[in-house]
């Protein structure tokens, strides 16, 4: 058995990023990162991705909000960083307090600027297999993490647990677009341990840990 670890694809995703970066002639990419509230987990993927971009060469600005500020006045600071054509990239913690409107951020984010690929246009563009759309970050670390150790996709039988916006479905676009063969699996799926058992590539991402053990995988299984 081999362990897939994700760190050194990481690394090596950053070290051409930084050479891309020290290429550049003008200003360099700017990220928004925009938090509300005080969450742990919020504010310790702030202060990674504050390191990573430093660590890149990558100019980043944080714009922290109080976790009871109301969807009006929000939505106009958001639009002000949407707008603003010194900014390049916007990350945005998610989830957001319940008295804001999620879904008119996805609906007003420049398509541009969305990193996390939660624009409806960058969706749609995975659905259509069109490369200048932006992809979820986790579905698309899936597949640089099978790339990176040469695990081929092609004509493969690839089985996804979960059936999320944020992973699951757009991952299956993405493995489609690799030419494997996909079956997305769910909590109506009938005979779950077997459908999965049968899968050459199996990707956990139902949102639960533990939730697949032995039973769930076959021989020669890449998880």
């Amino acid at each position: 058995m081999e362990i897939l670890k994700g760190l050194p694809v990481a690394n090596a995703i950053n070290e051409k990023l930084m050479e891309q970066v020290k290429s550049i002639e003008g200003p360099l990419p700017h990220l928004a990162i925009i938090r509300v509230g005080e969450r742990p987990d919020d504010c310790s993927y702030e202060r990674g991705a504050v390191k990573k971009m430093d660590k890149v060469g990558v100019r980043c600005t944080t714009y922290t909000f109080d976790a009871d500020i109301d969807n009006e006045t929000f939505q106009a600071e958001f639009d002000k960083i949407n707008e603003n054509p010194d900014i390049d990239g916007i990350l945005m913690l998610r989830p957001l307090p319940k008295q804001l409107d999620e879904k008119q951020i996805e609906n007003k984010i420049d398509p541009r600027k969305d990193l996390d690929g939660i624009s409806p246009l960058n969706l749609a563009k995975v659905y259509a297999g069109d490369e200048s759309g932006y992809a979820p970050c986790t579905a698309e670390a899936v597949i640089e993490v099978l790339k990176a150790y040469d695990i081929s996709m092609e004509g493969k039988r690839a089985a996804i647990v979960g059936r999320s916006m944020v992973v699951g479905r757009p991952l299956s676009m993405l493995l489609l677009k690799e030419n494997a063969t996909v079956i997305i699996c769910h909590t109506r799926t009938k005979d779950l341990p077997g459908t999965c058992k049968q899968a050459e590539i199996l990707v956990a991402a139902a949102g639960k840990a533990k939730m697949l053990d032995a039973s769930y995988v076959g021989e020669n299984t890449t998880v």
